[in-house]
Parts: structure tokens; sequence; C-alpha cells
């Protein structure tokens, strides 16, 4: 009644998805309000249209069980499991604990999942109802939503019903589209309570009691049942103390505490077991020697209904009986239930009931949910492996066992991305007492969870701390905490009081010598602690020995889900490539963290690899390859939920020449780094803010952005820094600053011999010198940029070539290198730099040529990514595993790239010299 509008959204939904395009929708609402009634209009509308329509609905006891949700809705669906990729059927196998493995990532089940649906959905459209959407556990809400945020084109409709307020906080699923559905008008509440009670009501009774239910449909038929008609007269509270849904999940209790004791034992044991299963409720209701006639009492109250399944008229008659029990009662009821359950076939359920069953301690249960855990866990479940843990710290008596448990659960919650959470466990864990290496892994948990939280300036000095505590007791977890604080003290970078680069480095020269033949990871720590106590030029060789041991250790796809040096890692040794001015170590490393993030599933770490991977794509000049990757990270961020990360689109707004939106991505990008105390990420900032001003002429804002930037970059990025400062300084008639620079950028480029690096220091002597032998310098700069793969400075420096030629009055041979200049720096897309040298040229006479238009122009970066990857011969099944999509998503948009480029076939795409390129991230 009175809900046309929400009727429509849902019918013109399920008409969207019958014609072939997806949709999601979240409908929200207090306890009462109609939802299910909406589900159940849905459910019928796709029934009579065809859908195959699949549920699952989520319990509040169930949250713990890590995909339990999820499986409720996709278990009739996996007989389809096997048109899925191995990984992706692996990871949706080990999920369900259908068989053992490495813990998935949880998006790589998503992935599974959503190609499971898409499946499913080739043979009739399909509509996936999820109630009570809030009482989900962790793991399937989030699956769900990346699969909600995923799907374009595969006839899906997902429809949430999310209880509105609730205890409990759910973020997945903010930002899908919504229908929020309010009480009923005036009109319809009385219309609906005359339907309900049959007996007279005068005018005033009825008022009152339209006005407490406040146009809650359950409200409005539950509050006057059980209510004698003497007191439909007069008797209802006034409706300003207690909430709606409360005052109804009171109705039912009274009804059921008019029933007979043995019906409201069944009833509880009921509550008390969320899956439903009729057999598990007589086998627990024979425990405790109820007959099965005591059903019927609850059934004949509508509060019950048994038939295959076990339901409860609505999910406030769950809640009401189990809260109305007093513990005792629950105690029984889950006693009954653990001892109901085959420990062979549910042990977890089996365990948590044994849990709720306890009064005080107990060793043995605890145990049993340590166990517990460990499947969790190992199913990929970290919220369920940490609730599980939880529970068994209360229960243990020992208090060091205690602590230990408590520790453990802080770890599992902190994977969960709970870490305030987990900072109460750790404060559990640190009562104690704990022997020293847990002692040591608590301060080291303590550490990583302000790091996640922060990125603060303390973070390298708690990192510290622990890596001393550890180095007796455990040398490779100290050796890996050291190379932590070493990284953390680079990428916070010290606005704040904690400890520098310098510092945290003299301090690991202590780190203990490795357990065994030192890995990549080692010869890092090695390297980097030698480059910050020795200097840059001591630092170098081993560095690049680290580097190099990196490249070789390539492990196969196969191994990439394992969370192994060579992944963690790779980060950091990316960047350490930049640090070398080491063009071909840079992309290959680069490359190799996008490549083994992806076939690990691991979209935690892929959103940074991907960024690192656009700003070097920058510099190689392809920023349509950037603008790609970028969007990918965006779009990654969005469905992971994740904080999207700025660096990378300021790096190409910079180098693109686009001042309004670089300055607004640097204000933005300074503001927070600096309120969490980051200078390195301020220091990043000003470096991109001066390539922007140096591409724009603005000399003198460059030389100011540049030297600040150089105040605390470290070498992973001053590398870059200086030669711009070289260009700004000169050009803003500050020689003696440029010189400055140039001692520090050759002294750098000596070390390192690479032909970046030289052609760097040549380019940035031959802007600051004067007279004929600048000349000898831009001559060398071209011929060693020429070798290496950044382009942008290969064309910057016909530009500024070209420049000092004009000068020099030489017109006929600055044309040629501006010529050149313009042509490079309009193809990777630098258009500040390109109209630059458009300037130069037409003062020599020559007007340059425009950029040809290109049919690819027309793509969106989205759309250009596929294209790349179709020309390279990827099938739709293989991008979409590469892009977390659906194949049907991406022949929707090869659909809309063949239209564009006016094209009919793959054949055609690799035709195209616009989507060649040399390899593939």
């Amino acid at each position: 009644m009175g809900r046309r509008a929400e009727r429509k959204a849902v019918e013109h939904l399920l008409a969207q998805a019958q014609s072939g395009r997806s949709g999601v929708l979240v409908v929200r609402g207090e306890a009462g309000i109609g939802k299910t009634a909406l589900i159940e209009h849905a459910r019928d509308n796709a029934a009579a249209s065809a859908f195959r329509v699949e549920s699952s609905v989520g319990v509040e006891s169930e949250t713990q069980f890590a995909f339990a949700g999820l499986h409720q809705l996709c278990a009739p669906l996996l007989d389809r499991a096997d048109a899925l990729p191995d990984p992706q059927r692996t990871a949706l196998g080990v999920a369900f604990g259908l068989h053992g493995g490495a813990a998935p990532d949880r998006f790589l089940v998503g992935l599974a999942t959503l190609n499971l649906l898409a499946e499913v959905a080739e043979k009739a459209p399909l509509l996936c109802l999820v109630e009570d959407a809030q009482w989900l556990d962790e793991a399937s809400a989030q699956v769900l939503a990346f699969v909600a945020r995923r799907v374009v084109a595969e006839r899906i409709l997902l429809v949430f019903a999310l209880r509105d307020p609730t205890d409990r906080d759910v973020r997945a699923f903010a930002g899908l589209p919504e229908l929020r559905v309010h009480g009923l008008g005036e009109a319809e509440a009385r219309a609906l309570l005359a339907a309900a009670v049959r007996a007279p009501l005068d005018d005033g009774v009825r008022d009152r009691i339209v006005a407490e239910a406040r146009g809650n449909p359950l409200a409005l038929l539950e509050l006057p049942r059980g209510t004698q008609p003497a007191q439909l007269a007069g008797g209802f509270e006034l409706p300003d103390v207690p909430s709606v849904p409360r005052r109804v999940e009171d109705g039912f209790r009274r009804r059921s505490d008019d029933l007979p004791a043995e019906t409201r034992t069944l009833l509880l044991v009921a509550a008390a077991e969320p899956t439903g299963d009729v057999d598990l409720l007589w086998r627990a209701a024979a425990q405790l020697g109820i007959a099965r006639d005591a059903a019927a009492p609850a059934e004949t109250a509508g509060l019950l209904e048994i038939d295959t399944r076990v339901r409860f008229r609505h999910p406030l008659v769950r809640s009401a009986v189990y809260r109305a029990a007093a513990p005792p009662g629950r105690r029984a009821a889950h006693g009954a239930l653990a001892a109901a359950t085959d420990p062979r076939t549910d042990p977890d359920r089996r365990a948590w009931h044994r849990a709720q069953a306890v009064s005080g301690t107990d060793e043995d249960v605890a145990a049993e949910l340590e166990r517990s855990a460990g499947r969790a866990h190992a199913r990929g479940g970290s919220a369920a492996a940490a609730a599980f843990l939880r529970h068994a710290a209360e229960l243990t008596p020992d208090p060091a066992l205690r602590a230990s448990r408590a520790l453990g659960a802080a770890h599992a919650t902190h994977e969960a991305g709970a870490s305030e959470t987990a900072s109460e466990l750790l404060t559990v864990a640190a009562a104690g007492p704990l022997d020293a290496l847990a002692g040591a892994r608590l301060e080291l948990l303590r550490a990583r969870i302000a790091f996640h939280l922060t990125r603060g300036s303390e973070v390298p000095g708690m990192l510290l701390d622990a890596a001393r505590t550890l180095a007796p007791l455990d040398a490779a977890l100290s050796r890996d905490t050291y190379l932590h604080a070493l990284d953390t003290a680079i990428i916070a970078g010290g606005l704040g009081p904690g400890r520098g680069v310098s510092e945290v480095a003299e301090a690991a020269r202590a780190a203990p010598a490795p357990p065994g033949p030192p890995g990549p990871a080692d010869l890092l720590l090695d390297g980097l602690v030698t480059l910050y106590t020795q200097g840059y030029a001591a630092g170098v060789p081993e560095l690049r020995r680290a580097l190099e041991a990196f490249c070789a250790d390539d492990p196969p796809a196969r191994a990439a889900a394992a969370d192994d040096d060579t992944r963690r890692w790779l980060w950091l040794a990316s960047r350490t490539a930049l640090a070398l001015v080491d063009d071909e170590l840079l992309v290959v490393l680069a490359r190799r963290n996008v490549r083994l993030a992806r076939d690990a599933g691991a979209l935690a770490a892929l959103p940074a690899a991907l960024l690192f991977l656009s700003s070097a794509s920058v510099l190689a000049g392809e920023q349509g390859r950037a603008a790609e990757l970028i969007a990918e990270e965006a779009a990654i961020t969005q469905v992971t939920g994740g904080v999207s990360l700025r660096f990378g689109r300021l790096v190409l707004a910079a180098w693109r020449g686009h001042r309004s939106e670089a300055v607004e991505i640097h204000a933005a990008a300074v503001r927070e780094a600096t309120a969490r105390g980051n200078g390195a990420e301020v220091s990043l900032a000003q470096h991109a803010l001066g390539v922007l001003h140096n591409g724009l002429g603005n000399y003198a804002a460059a030389l100011e952005a540049e030297e600040r930037a150089c105040e605390s970059l470290e070498p992973p990025h001053i590398n870059l820094a200086l030669p711009e400062l070289v260009e700004a300084a000169s050009r803003a008639g500050r020689p003696e600053r440029a010189a400055v620079a140039l001692d520090r950028l050759s002294a750098r480029a000596r070390a390192v011999g690479t032909e970046w690096a030289l052609g760097l220091a040549a380019r940035s002597r031959a802007l600051a010198g004067t007279g004929p032998g600048a000349e000898d310098h831009y001559r060398e700069a071209i011929e060693r940029l020429g070798r290496c793969r950044m382009v942008v400075y290969l064309a910057r420096t016909h530009l500024v070539y070209g420049e000092w030629l004009r000068r020099e009055g030489r017109r006929r041979e600055a044309r040629d290198q501006l010529r050149t200049a313009h042509e490079l720096l309009s193809e990777a897309g630098a258009e500040a730099f390109a109209a630059r040298a458009a300037r130069e040229l037409r003062a020599t006479g020559e007007t340059p040529r425009a950029r040809n238009t290109r049919p690819t122009d027309a793509l969106t970066a989205q759309e250009l990514h596929i294209a790349r990857l179709a020309a390279g011969g990827g099938t739709s099944r293989e991008i979409g595993a590469q892009l977390f999509l659906s194949p049907r998503t991406i022949e929707t948009h090869l659909r809309n790239v063949f239209r564009k480029l006016d094209i009919t076939s793959r054949r055609q795409l690799r035709e195209l010299s616009s989507l060649r390129t040399e390899s593939s991230p």
C-alpha cells in the first residue's frame, strides 16, 4: 500500500536487467518499514519475467562465519563454477571450505563471484536478493559490494535490504544506489489499520494507534495484536519514548510469553540457531526432552513456521525471543544445539554454540574456538578468525594463554581492516604475561597499526624499537622490521618529531645477519643502510645487486598469492630503481609489481603499484597509458572502499600542464600530508608543482617549489627534482642556485653511471653553462637520453637546446631542434612543454604542425586500456580477469570501442598503430 514510486523503481531495474543492463539497489529503512514487501514484489515480478532468483539472508549471530552469506547465495550456482578460470574457481572453493589451499584475497573471491553470476545470467537474467544485509559476515559484505560495483552488462540485478539504523556499522554498501523506504502516509496507514483490526475503533483510538506507529506498516499490523478489545479504547502509551521497532519487538515478546513453557523453549532454540535446519532443531529439542508437537502453539500464534526450513514471521520475532530469555536459558539452548551439531561436518558452528553455552571460562572450548579461527583464516576470513579468537581469549582461564590468544585476535582483526578494534585487543594482550617474542610481536603490531591509521612521523621509531627487541629472538622478522622502518621513514619524510631516514638507517646497522642465504629483501636492506650511512656512491653497487636479485626472483603466477618477500617489497624495490636513475630496472620492477599484485588478486596493494607505474609511464612519454592506469586505480579504489591516491593524478596533470587541476590536487595533497606530519608527500607534491611551472614558463615559481621539494626529498625522487631546479634557477636568473643543484646532480650521475642520469647531468650542465661549451653538453645529453626509455627528458632537451640555439641567432638549427621537441612532446601529451616549443618555433618563423588526431582520441581511458589489451591478443575473459570485470562487460566496452573507431573486429584493432606498445603492464 502506498508504495507506487518504490515499486516502479524496482520494476524499472528489472526491465533494464532483462534487456542487458545490470542494476544494483540498496533498500534502506527501519525494521518493519516494508523492505521485505518490496523484496517479495521484486521476486514475484522477476519470476513472472523468467528471471532466475537466488537469495541470502543475513543473521546477526552469523556475522563471524566467513563467507556464510555469500555461500548461501552462491551454493545453488556452483554447478557453473567449472566455467571459471582456475585461480578464481580455486579461490571460491577455498573460501567456501570445499577444499584446502592458500587463503585467497577477498577481491579475487569477488571476481570469481562476479564471473559465476555472469555465467548463470548468460542463460537467463538473474535476480539476487539479500535481506538483512546489515547482518552479513564482513567477508560476504565486502565481496557482494565489490560485485555490485562491477556489474555493468551481465543481466544481473542485485537488491540489498538494509535495516537502518543498526548497532553495526556497515560501510561496504556506502555509495551504491539507494532506495530509502519511509513510513506510510496517514491515509494508507489508516487503511492498513482498518484491514488489520476488525473490531470497531472510535476516531480517538484510531488516531492514537496511527500516531504511535508513525507510518511503520509492521507496527500498524502488530501493535493491536494480542490487545484486549477493552484496551483498544485506550491504554496505548504516548509515542515519544521507545522506537517503533522496539515496540514491535516487545509485542512479539508478549505474544511468546503467553505460550506454554516447552513451546517457549523450542522458540528459543530456533532463535539461537540461524541456519533454519529443521533436523538440527528436532535433534536439539530431543536433547532437552521437548516433543515436536510443542511447535504447534507458536505456529498458531503466527510466530513460527516449520516446513522444509525453520522460519520466523519476522526477524524481530527471533530477536525478541532471544533477548527475552534469561542467560541460563540461552546457555541451555546453545548447549543442546552444540550436542546436536556434527563435529565432523560443521565443527565451527559446534564450537560457536559450545562457546555460547559456557558460563565463566573453559579451556577446552577456547581451544576449539582457536582451531575454528585457524580454519577461518585458511579460507581468507580474517574477520571471522578474529571473532573466534576474541571469544577464545575471553574463555581462556590461563592469563598467559589468554594474552597470547588476544594478540592473535589483534593480528587477525588488523588484517581484516578493523585497526581500532585491534588496538583495543592489544590492551588485553599487554596485560600479559607474554614471553619476550610475543611482547616484541605486540609492539610490532602496534607500530603497524599506527602506520596504517596515521602514516605519522612517530612510526619509524616504533618499528625500530620492535626490530631491536626482535633481533635476538627472530632474526628474519627483525630484518623485515628494520626494512619496514626504513621504508616508513622514507615515506613519512619527517615533518614531525619522529626519527629521520639517516637515524633509522644508522640504527638498522645493528640488524642481525640473515638466518640463511640472503634474499632480495636482505640485499635491499643492506644496500639502503649503506646508502644512508656511508653515502650515495657507496650504496649504489649494493642496491643494484639487490634490484637485479628482485628481477631474477620472478615467481610464477601460481605462487604470487603467497605474501612472499618478492611481492611485498617490490613496491620499495621499484622506488629504489628510481633512486638509481635506472630506467630499465624501474620499468621492469614497476611492471612486475603490477603483474604480481594482479595475479594474486591483491587489490589492497594494486592501486599503489598502478600509480607508481603510471608515473613511470608519464616519464616514458606514455601519458595515455598513464591515464589508463590511473583510471584503473580509481575504479579499484572505488570498489574496495579504499582512499583514493592523489599523486598519480597530480603527476599527470603537472606534466600535461593542466594548471587549475594540478594546483587543486596539489593543495589537497599538501593539506592532508601536513596534517599527518608526512614531509615526503609534501615534497613530492612540491616537485610536481615545479614541473608544472617549468612547463608553463613560470620559472621563479618553479624554483621556489623545487627548492622546497629538495629540502626533504630522499634519493628516490630528488634525482628528478634536481634537474628541474637547475632549469628553473638558470631561467630565473639565479645561476648560483643552479650551480649548487648541478654539483649534487653530477655527483649522483657519476655514482650510478646510467645513460638516464648522465644525460640529465649533461643537460643541466648545458643549462647552467654559458658560451659555446654548452653546445657539447646539449649534444651529449641528446645522445645519452636517446638511449633510455624516458622520452620526455629527451624531448625537453631538444626544447632547451632549440631555445639556446635561437638565442644564439642560429634560427635554422633551432627550428630542427624545436620541431623535434614539439613533435615528441605533443605525442607524449606534455601539452605545456609542447606549447613552449610551439612558441619558440613560431619565433624562428616556422608554424608548428598541429598534432594529428587519432581515432583512439575519442576513447575514454578505460576503453583505451581495454582496446589496447584486446589488440595485444587478450580474450574478453583474460582482460576481465586483469581489470576485475566480467567478460560480458568487456564485450560491451569493446562494442563501444568498435563504434567509436568505426571498425568491426579485433583484427582491425590490432592494425591500429596507436594501440601498439612495446609491452603491456
